[in-house]
């Protein structure tokens, strides 16, 4: 990891940049994409499966018999794991729900505010080297707690062409309406336009690379809703003398095993924990299994010191990091100050691993600074808001001069008759 020592702040913009490529760069890849599985759907699917994933499909859609030969196969164990963390998250987002908002603002005027489930979602599940069927959880539990009729799932295929058994039962267990082996831009475009066997959706949600990301921003040309722009996973650590460097070093690994192209910072106002942290890093980076992914995550990752706390904040909001632990003495300042994080995590006890499995928060997050515009997955992500409005004969008489003396200075002269009408009638009977 690359380090700084209280760089200035006309240098932040370039510390903050993310090891990816250009939206730019990404955009007439995946525009042909998208005209081609518009025109041709499921054979421009299969087509680009087999040039990306390099997998002929015959069926895209998993079968019922795929369904119970994966939830037979997973072990009990895993099973009670995933149940335990599948509770949980539900306990978190049901106490999300919210009742209906009603208030008459004047005498006769009532509004009200309800919400509605969007009724066609898809999901989108990446996989690869790492199947990440706790995205499932996190997306297909708040659907079904918010009611959402259709829940569509792509997840690309591994070489044999199947989704792997655990990503399965835990779709079948969650509710999910329709699972499809399918990946990247195709899968995104796939659920945009609809084709032969997957339906179109009306909002898209999950994770994935640059590519899905740049291809989820894509799909909103064609009037699909997109939860955020959700990249290449990243994580900022602060921590001071109060922190355990084999935590700091395990947190920080944690976040780059996820693919080359992940980030992860460590902000410290005690730069004497650097060499503690970095000795870590490189033991337990020995011992793991995707080392060759972790070392070039940490090639792109950084070690930043600050001499203050008020710099260390204003730095980190500046970053907007998607997750954000904060193991310092002073964690109520970190905590009270944040005001750009996906989600946060406090204190050395506290894990990001817990967040992205089992504690009952929502894994699905802003990346790329974007948490500085967006707000991660959440119940309210699957409903419409809508608000309703009853207005009695009092109530236009109430309200009924503001509204012509309003719609005639903007020129609008239709508005003001609609509200002429009815007052003329009123004062006529």
């Amino acid at each position: 990891m690359k380090q700084f020592n209280n760089p200035l702040p006309k240098e932040w913009a370039d510390l903050s940049s993310r090891p990816t490529s250009s939206y730019e760069d990404i955009e007439p890849l995946v525009a042909s994409v998208f005209e081609d599985i518009k025109t041709e759907g499921d054979n421009a699917i299969k087509m680009y499966t087999r040039k990306f994933d390099k997998v002929n499909l015959n069926q895209i859609q998993v079968s019922e018999k795929e369904i119970a030969f994966g939830v037979t196969n997973v072990s009990t164990e895993l099973k009670s794991a995933i149940e335990l963390a599948k509770s949980n998250i539900e306990k978190f987002h049901r106490a999300q729900k919210t009742d209906r908002i009603s208030v008459e603002t004047q005498d006769g005027v009532l509004c009200w505010q309800e919400k509605r489930p969007i009724q066609k979602v898809g999901l989108y599940i990446p996989g690869g080297s790492a199947p990440l069927f706790s995205t499932i959880l996190m997306l297909a539990i708040p659907a079904k707690i918010a009611g959402c009729s259709e829940i569509v799932m792509c997840s690309p295929p591994d070489k044999s062409g199947n989704l792997p058994d655990v990503v399965l039962y835990t779709a079948h267990l969650c509710g999910v309406t329709k699972i499809f082996k399918v990946g990247g831009i195709q899968a995104i475009a796939g659920m945009s336009f609809g084709t032969e066997s997957i339906p179109s959706v009306h909002k898209l949600f999950g994770p994935g690379n640059q590519y899905v990301t740049v291809a989820k921003q894509w799909a909103t040309r064609y009037n699909v809703a997109i939860d955020m722009p959700a990249g290449p996973s990243e994580l900022l650590v602060v921590a001071d003398e109060s922190a355990n460097p084999s935590y700091v070093a395990a947190d920080l690994l944690s976040q780059a095993e996820h693919g080359i192209d992940s980030q992860v910072i460590l902000v410290t106002t005690t730069p004497s924990i650097i060499p503690a942290v970095q000795m870590e890093i490189e033991d337990q980076l020995a011992q793991l299994p995707r080392k060759s992914i972790v070392e070039k995550a940490i090639a792109n990752s950084k070690v930043i010191s600050f001499p203050t706390d008020d710099l260390a904040i204003e730095f980190i909001n500046n970053y907007g990091p998607e997750h954000y632990i904060i193991c310092m003495k002073n964690e109520d300042l970190y905590i009270d100050n944040i005001e750009n994080a996906g989600s946060v995590f406090v204190g050395n006890y506290t894990p990001e691993s817990a967040g992205d499995y089992a504690s009952g928060t929502n894994h699905t997050l802003p990346t790329n600074g974007y948490a500085k515009q967006y707000s991660g997955v959440n119940l309210d992500s699957f409903f419409k808001q809508m608000t309703f409005q009853k207005i009695t004969a009092k109530g236009i008489q109430n309200i009924g001069n503001a509204i012509q003396r309003m719609a005639e200075a903007e020129g609008l002269e239709a508005h003001r008759n609609a509200v002429t009408l009815r007052l003329n009638d009123l004062a006529n009977e």
